[in-house]
Parts: C-alpha cells; sequence; structure tokens
C-alpha cells in the first residue's frame, strides 16, 4: 500500500478525515474531537461545525448501534467506515457499514421517507415519534435520519450494495 497515493486520493476528493474500522464509544468520541478541530481551524461559521459535528455523531452512532443490536460479526464490524470531506463550500459527512440483506431495503425506504418529507413534515414525524413507543426488535426510535436530515442542505443519499448471501454494505450521505 502506498499510503503517499492514498493522501493525494484524499486530497482530489476533499477528504478531511476517514476512519476505517469498528466503532466505539471512545473512537467516536476521539475522533469527533479531531474533527471538530479540523473544522475551527478552518474557520467556517460555529453553526456548520455544530451541524457537520452533529450528523458525525448521529451517523457514528447509528453504525455502532445497528452493528450491536444486530450482532454483525466482528469481521464485519471491521468494515465500517466514516468520512468528511469538502465539496465546495459543503460538507459531505458518510458512513457506511455491513447490514443484514434483510434490514437493507428497509433502510433505504426509511431514508426515502424522510427525503419525501417537507421540513415541518419531518418535525411533525419527529414529535410523534418522540411520543411513540419502541417496538420490540426496532433498531431505535427511528429519530436518526430526521435529526440528520434537519441538519442538511441537501436530500440524504444512500445505497446498498450486495456483498454476500448475508450480508449488504449500506452507505449514507449527509450534506451541510
Amino acid at each position: 500500500m502506498d499510503l503517499y497515493d492514498l493522501r493525494n486520493e484524499f486530497d482530489k476528493s476533499g477528504m478531511m478525515m476517514c476512519f476505517n474500522g469498528p466503532f466505539s464509544h471512545s473512537i467516536i468520541e476521539e475522533t469527533g474531537k479531531a474533527m471538530r478541530n479540523h473544522l475551527v481551524a478552518e474557520n467556517i461559521s460555529q453553526a456548520a461545525v455544530l451541524d457537520v459535528f452533529a450528523v458525525y455523531i448521529e451517523l457514528a452512532q447509528n453504525v455502532r448501534n445497528y452493528i450491536a443490536v444486530r450482532a454483525i460479526s466482528p469481521l464485519e464490524a471491521m468494515s465500517s467506515i466514516i468520512a468528511i470531506a469538502r465539496q465546495g463550500e459543503k460538507y459531505a459527512v458518510s458512513s457506511g457499514n455491513m447490514v443484514l440483506n434483510t434490514d437493507g431495503e428497509a433502510l433505504l425506504k426509511r431514508v426515502n421517507e424522510v427525503n419525501s418529507m417537507t421540513p415541518e413534515e419531518q418535525k411533525r414525524h419527529y414529535r410523534e415519534l418522540l411520543r411513540r413507543d419502541i417496538a420490540p426488535g426496532a433498531l431505535g426510535a427511528g429519530l436518526g435520519f430526521l435529526e440528520i436530515a434537519k441538519r442538511t442542505t441537501e436530500k440524504l443519499v444512500s445505497s446498498i450494495r450486495p456483498v454476500d448471501d448475508t450480508y449488504s454494505f449500506f452507505t449514507l450521505t449527509a450534506y451541510i
């Protein structure tokens, strides 16, 4: 592996930070601090720093929680990745992780539902979900994608890439 070439690829794509491997609470916390310091050093607005940081935390926690709840194998958990890139005046915060094939389409459907809502509908749905009980076997209250969407400047971008008979790779990107 040529790290110089990898660094050049990162520079070309605007990559500011990327972490690949299993997500733990301490990894999320430390990479979050590093990312926040990097953004502050770029002299961007405090609001943009907070939005990028909040989306990073939400995406990283979504990955960590999914892997824990679904008992994804340690080998597959190693495939988790989160990246922050500057693209012109915007920031792209992306996460990717292995998901069970049985969950892939439901995740895409959920992202599409959030994308189809107006900001007012998102707020209303968020409040409704806060009042509901979490269904047994659910991955959470369903607030994560709504939380991310309220901080973005564009629709969420998601994809599923089949890997084998058990797993697919789910990617989610938010632009701020």
